[in-house]
C-alpha cells in the first residue's frame, strides 16, 4: 500500500510539473512570437512605414530597452509577491501592450507600444525563470529549462510563418491583434493550473536601497551579468536583420520566408530538450563550451552569404536558429542556479534588464553598422558577424567562472576536462 501512495504522490508531482511547464511555455509563447514577429516583418514595416535600417532597429531596440528599464525596477520588489499573482499581473499589462501594436498606425505610436509591450513582457521571461527554479531542483532545471525553451521552437515553427501569412494577407498589425486574442486563452488557464510560490516572501522582504546593490555587487551575479550581457550583443546584432539580409542580398523571396523560421524551429523542436538533458548530465558549462562555438560559426556564415540558392540559406539560417537557442538554454540554467532561491525572482528581473539593455544594444549596434547601397542591399553585414564571434568567445569566458549556489566544493572529477565523445555518445 505504501508503494502505492508514493507512486501516486509522484504522479501527482508530476503531472503538477507538467502543468507548470505547459502553462510557462504558452504564455513564453506569445511572449516570444510578439517580440520575434517585428524582426521578419522587417522588409514589410521598412516599406511600409518608410523606415531606414536605424529607425527599424529602434523598433526592436524600444521594446528591449523598455524590458531593461522594467526589470531594473521590478527587481526591487517582485519577491514581495506570490509568484502567480505577479506573473498573471505582468501577462495582463503585456496583452493590453500587444493590442496596442496592433492598432499603431504609424512609427511614433508603433514605438510607444513597443515600449509598453516591452515594461510587461521582458519582466515577465524573468520571472518565469524565477517559477522554473522554485519548482524544479537543479540536476533537473536544464530539462525544464529545455522545455519552456521550446517554445522558441513551436514559436518559430508555427507563430512567426503564421504570423508573417497574416501580416502578407491583412497587413503588418494582424498578428498583434491574433496575438492578444490568443492570449484570453491562455490566461485563464494559468490562473487555474500554476501554483502558489509564496516561501521566499518573509525573508524578501528587504529594503530595495541595501538589497539592489548587493545583488548588482555579488561577485557570482556580476559574473551571469557578463554572461548574458555577451550573448544578447553578439546575438541580436545579428539577428534582427537576418530576414532582410536573406530577401535583398541573398535573394530569398518574401512569400518564402517563413520556411525559415519553420526549418530552424523544427529542428530545435528535436534539440532543445536534448541540449537540456546533456546539460544535466555532463555539467552546464560542458556542454556550453561546444555549443558556443558552433553557434558563432553559423553566425559568421549567415553575415556572409552570398546569393545561393534557397535550400542553402535556409540550412545555414536554421543552423544559426538551432545553435542561438541552444546556447540560450545551458546559459539561462547556468545563470538561474547562482542565486540563492530568497532573491532568486530579484535576481532574474535584474538579470531580465540586463538581457533586455544588452538586446536592445546590440540590436542598435548592428542598425548602426548597417547600411543600404543603391539598390536597397544591405552592406557591411560581415562585420556584425565579427562581433557576434568576439562576443561568443567572451561568453565562454564569463560561463567558465560561473557556478551553482551552494554548490559542494569541486572535486577533481568535476575539474575534469570533458570528453566530447561522452556528449557525442548521448547524441547517438
Amino acid at each position: 500500500m505504501k508503494v502505492d501512495v508514493d507512486t501516486d504522490v509522484v504522479r501527482a508531482a508530476g503531472a503538477r510539473e507538467r502543468a507548470v511547464l505547459l502553462i510557462l511555455a504558452a504564455v513564453q509563447f506569445t511572449n516570444i512570437v510578439d517580440f520575434m514577429i517585428v524582426m521578419p516583418l522587417g522588409p514589410q514595416l521598412m516599406e511600409k512605414l518608410s523606415l531606414s535600417p536605424s529607425r527599424f532597429g529602434m523598433i526592436v531596440a524600444a521594446y528591449t530597452i523598455s524590458a531593461s528599464i522594467a526589470g531594473f525596477f521590478a527587481a526591487s520588489f517582485v519577491d514581495w509577491f506570490d509568484r502567480k499573482t505577479a506573473f498573471l499581473s505582468l501577462y495582463i499589462g503585456f496583452l493590453l501592450g500587444t493590442l496596442c501594436c496592433g492598432l499603431a498606425p504609424d512609427y511614433a505610436s508603433l514605438l510607444v507600444a513597443r515600449v509598453v509591450t516591452g515594461a510587461f513582457g521582458g519582466v515577465l521571461g524573468g520571472l518565469a525563470m524565477a517559477i522554473i527554479a522554485d519548482v524544479f531542483p537543479e540536476e533537473r532545471r536544464g530539462g525544464a529549462n529545455a522545455a519552456l525553451m521550446s517554445a522558441f521552437a513551436v514559436a518559430s515553427v508555427f507563430g512567426v510563418p503564421f504570423g508573417l501569412v497574416l501580416g502578407e494577407r491583412f497587413g503588418w498589425h494582424a498578428p498583434f491583434f491574433v496575438l492578444a486574442a490568443l492570449g484570453l486563452f491562455v490566461l485563464p488557464a494559468g490562473a487555474r493550473f500554476l501554483p502558489r510560490l509564496q516561501s521566499h516572501i518573509a525573508a524578501a522582504a528587504t529594503n530595495p536601497l541595501v538589497e539592489i546593490p548587493a545583488l548588482l555587487t555579488h561577485p557570482d551575479h556580476l559574473r551571469a551579468f557578463g554572461l548574458v550581457i555577451s550573448l544578447m550583443i553578439g546575438g541580436f546584432a545579428v539577428i534582427p536583420y537576418i530576414a532582410t539580409y536573406l530577401v535583398t542580398n541573398v535573394g530569398v523571396p518574401q512569400p518564402w520566408l517563413p520556411l525559415v523560421y519553420i526549418a530552424g524551429g523544427g529542428i530545435t523542436l528535436f534539440t532543445a530538450p536534448l541540449i537540456g538533458k546533456l546539460a544535466d548530465r555532463h555539467g552546464k558549462y560542458r556542454v556550453y563550451r561546444i555549443i558556443a562555438p558552433i553557434s558563432a560559426v553559423f553566425m559568421l556564415a549567415a553575415t556572409n552569404l552570398p546569393r545561393v540558392p534557397l535550400w542553402v540559406a535556409v540550412t545555414v539560417t536554421a543552423c544559426l536558429i538551432v545553435g542561438n537557442s541552444g546556447r540560450m538554454i545551458v546559459a539561462m540554467t547556468m545563470i538561474s542556479s547562482c542565486v540563492e532561491p530568497r532573491r532568486r525572482g530579484s535576481f532574474l528581473s535584474l538579470n531580465s534588464s540586463v538581457q533586455h539593455l544588452a538586446a536592445g544594444l546590440g540590436a542598435s549596434l548592428g542598425g548602426w553598422m548597417i547600411g543600404k547601397d543603391a539598390g536597397g542591399a544591405l552592406t557591411h553585414y560581415n562585420r556584425v558577424g565579427w562581433v557576434a564571434v568576439v562576443a561568443t568567445l567572451i561568453s565562454i569566458a564569463f560561463a567558465a567562472r560561473l557556478h551553482p549556489y551552494s554548490a559542494a566544493p569541486a572535486t577533481p572529477e568535476d575539474l575534469e576536462e570533458p570528453l566530447m565523445i561522452d556528449v557525442a555518445a548521448d547524441l547517438l
